[in-house]
């Protein structure tokens, strides 16, 4: 690898980073790229860490994406911490900070499509419960790609049906860049990181723990106990006054589909969702 950047770059604008990134390509330098809606935590931050360890230049772009929101309440209550977030990528090495406005990804508007074929991929869990989003997901994602052009994508396990499609995309795009997954990041009560864990209220924040621990219950139980029978298990322990369970799958990990029977797939996920406080909580685990 390459020495250390002695500080870290920030872009705005597209045209400036695709010129700086155009010169370190014709020196053989390999880019790693971690796209982020900021409100950084220790989840984003080893990601970034991985990027730096495996790639010479580390990109992470901050931008919070208007067209994945299917509520735009949601969309104006997302938490926006972007100095304590540039705080935290200049502190751990980040080479490059990408920080574009709307207008600079959607330069003709919103409307721009995504011409990606999920099929039944995107149809269950989140694509169930938030309209749209994924259509959101997968054109901005595209659109950051044909700019930064990695080597590398990073992504995170916690949005495990997230990183499949992405793999997807670059599947359809006849991409060069690899994703590489990354485990999910847990707090000492096992609730995985996540920008919205902020919004939970102490009392809520105490009983999320219940998410992790039910998937780690899960997980033991594949061991002896039938698919059906982890399954009611599982959604009885969610099953507390706190809680709103959108759903609770066991699925195929490299189809995302909903199977019967733990041999029915070589690598199944559990795969759940949980309001709680009006904050939805994602989580997932690999059964096997």
């Amino acid at each position: 690898l390459c020495k250390p950047l002695l500080f870290m770059l920030l872009f705005k604008k597209v045209k400036d980073l695709k010129s700086f990134l155009s010169k370190e390509r014709k020196n053989d330098k390999t880019i790693g790229f971690t796209p982020t809606m900021g409100a950084l935590h220790n989840g984003h931050m080893s990601l970034v860490q991985r990027s730096i360890e495996e790639t010479d230049i580390s990109i992470c772009s901050i931008f919070v994406n208007p067209t994945q929101f299917d509520d735009k309440k949601d969309l104006k209550k997302y938490p926006r911490t972007t100095g304590k977030d540039l705080d935290l990528l200049e502190s751990i090495g980040t080479h490059v900070v990408f920080l574009p406005s709307v207008e600079e990804i959607y330069p003709n508007g919103q409307n721009t499509g995504h011409g990606f074929d999920f099929g039944d991929m995107a149809k269950h869990m989140e694509g169930a419960h938030r309209n749209g989003h994924f259509d959101g997901m997968a054109q901005v994602v595209k659109r950051l790609l044909e700019i930064v052009a990695p080597n590398f994508i990073f992504m995170g396990q916690k949005d495990y049906q997230q990183q499949a499609l992405v793999n997807v995309m670059l599947q359809q795009m006849k991409s060069d860049c690899k994703l590489v997954r990354c485990d999910i990041i847990r707090e000492p009560d096992g609730l995985a990181m996540s920008s919205r864990n902020v919004r939970l209220n102490k009392e809520d924040r105490k009983t999320a723990g219940k998410i992790s621990e039910t998937l780690r219950f899960a997980k033991e139980e594949a061991k002896i106990l039938s698919l059906e029978k982890v399954k009611a298990n599982s959604l009885k322990r969610l099953d507390i006054p706190q809680f709103s369970v959108d759903y609770f799958e066991i699925i195929n990990a490299f189809t995302l589909q909903s199977i019967t029977e733990f041999g029915d797939a070589e690598s199944v996920v559990a795969c759940t969702t949980v309001q709680i406080g009006g904050v939805r909580l994602l989580d997932n685990m690999i059964l096997k």
